[in-house]
Order: structure tokens, then sequence, then C-alpha cells
């Protein structure tokens, strides 16, 4: 469907819309924990999605992740342009919940975080909690630094390290 949309075939968009929309609303709300805000975010992440869907190149990664990190670099922006930090979850369950999916989609979820979460177990302790507060959690690398106790660098080169073991182990 990306290819298609790069092409700029609106059929293709809508059908990309609705394949991915409600995954992609709940990582919003997860990041931003606002509604209002993850609906825009939203919108403006399947604008950048419609526009830049040429740059997404075949890598081993699948169509899916790059939508996700598009989405959450989007919504990490927003929160450091405003300068805020995430509340707590607070009603953020009953904002997913409308959009639960499907329980075909729900064994493929399951099947695919046990996965990664045996690869995340084969981390360094502090790595895949470096890569869980980044990419799950949405925190800054300053934040992981700190939390870590170690200079920013180090926080680059153990997200990219683990990335590429991550990829490694999903691969196998």
């Amino acid at each position: 469907m990306l290819a298609q949309v790069a092409l700029r075939d609106r059929a293709a968009f809508a059908q990309l819309y609705e394949a991915t929309s409600a995954k992609l609303f709940g990582i919003a709300c997860r990041v931003l924990k606002d509604r209002g805000e993850a609906e825009e975010a939203l919108q403006e992440a399947f604008l950048r999605i419609w526009h830049k869907a040429d740059r997404y190149q075949v890598n081993g990664l699948s169509p899916m992740t790059w939508l996700i990190t598009v989405t959450r670099n989007l919504c990490i922006d927003r929160l450091r342009a405003k300068g805020a930090v995430a509340d707590p979850m607070g009603e953020a369950a009953e904002i997913v919940a409308d959009s639960t999916p499907g329980p075909e989609a729900q064994a493929v979820a399951v099947s695919e975080r046990a996965q990664i979460e045996t690869c995340l177990d084969e981390l360094e302790a502090a790595r895949a909690g470096a890569v869980r507060g980044a990419y799950l959690d949405g925190q800054s690398y300053a934040e992981l630094a700190a939390q870590h106790d170690v200079p920013l660098n180090t926080i680059r080169t153990w997200l990219r390290r683990s990335l590429l073991k991550l990829r490694e182990c999903l691969s196998r």
C-alpha cells in the first residue's frame, strides 16, 4: 500500500488509513496522554505519510514499523515543542479501548510482542530499559542519559547497537 500511496493513489491511502489508524492513534495517545492532541497528531502523521511515502525503503523492517516511527517521532516533537512532560496514563486506557483490534490481530500482536520481549531479554538490562524508554515511552535521549547516569552519546550508541541486535534477533 505504501508504494501505491507514494504514487499518490488515494484509494490505497484510504485503505492504509483504515488498516493502521487505530494502532497509530493508540501510539499517539500513549505518547501524548491527551485524546485531542493525539487526534491532531494522527492527522498530521497521515499528512506526512502521504507526502513522504516515497521515502520508505524496504530494508527488512515492516512498513508498519516505518508508520509507527513517523507517528511516534511526530508526537515526541509535539511534546518537545510544548516543553511538556506527558502526564501519567490517566484516561488513556479508555481512549484506546474504543478501537480494540479483532481476535486475529490480537493473536498476531501477542505473538509479535512475545518475540520482541524474547529479543529484548537477550539485551543487557540497562540497554533493554533504554530501548523501552525511547521507543515505547517516548523518552528523549537526554532523559534516558540522566535516568541511566551515562553521557548522551552513550545512550545514542546503546540504542543504535541495541536496535541492530533486535533486528538480528527478530530476523531469526
